[in-house]
């Protein structure tokens, strides 16, 4: 509505609620009463007791508007309706250069001298015939379906069996075994053993100048 410059006016009023719930409550009423009259049993007999009814409807319970005239406005020079009656969301723009919505996937084409769009804010529509448009800065965008995404494989944390092989327990074992040989090793150090030259006992010197030093005897 912003859009098309239409400013809304709600019924906050108990008066103006009640003439709306006396309206319906009219219709409600006395269109059953007509149709029941003009023995309409299908869609089409309805819709023309309808159009029937309602000049005869508004020329009795019509009042006249405080000023004359139309107060329809055409629409400006340019206008889009596509662009206006539509449902609206904001998207990123993937590394791949792909705008995902749902289960579609839109690749961006190089569009108005730029060639990628990569992390580019872009507004994406969603027309009433289903239809998808892509624009950016007020741009409509070419795009083109893209091709589905390649699944990524990795290896799972289980036992796999080994090809060729007859027996599934020599296989299971087989891969125990090929987990266990990739495993890493640990960085603790053993302790070394007694006849380690480490183990060998120190003698401590001191010299004239009172320095101290240690000498690994032999």
């Amino acid at each position: 509505m912003e859009e098309l410059g239409i400013t809304s006016i709600t019924s906050r009023s108990p008066q103006a609620r009640g003439r709306i719930e006396r309206l319906r409550g009219t219709f409600q009423d006395r269109l059953v009463s007509e149709l029941r009259i003009a023995g309409a049993s299908s869609l089409e007999q309805a819709n023309q007791v309808l159009w029937d009814f309602l000049p005869r409807y508004n020329q009795r319970f019509a009042v006249p508007a405080a000023q004359p005239g139309s107060a329809y406005r055409q629409p400006g020079q340019g206008f889009n309706p596509d662009e206006v009656f539509c449902f609206k969301y904001r998207r990123t723009v993937g590394r791949d250069n792909v705008v995902r919505f749902g289960e579609h996937r839109l690749q961006i084409m190089p569009t108005n001298g730029r060639l990628s769009y990569v992390r580019a804010r872009v507004e994406l529509h969603e027309r009433m015939d289903g239809s998808l448009a892509v624009y950016y800065q007020g741009q409509c965008l070419a795009t083109k379906p893209a091709p589905p995404e390649a699944p990524v494989l990795r290896a799972r944390n289980m036992p796999r069996v080994i090809p060729h092989s007859t027996d599934a327990g020599e296989a299971a074992g087989t891969a125990t075994r090929t987990r266990k040989a990739l495993r890493p090793k640990s960085h603790q150090h053993k302790r070394p053993g007694p006849d380690h030259p480490w183990r060998r006992p120190f003698k401590i010197y001191i010299n004239k100048d009172g320095d101290k030093f240690a000498e690994q005897l032999r």
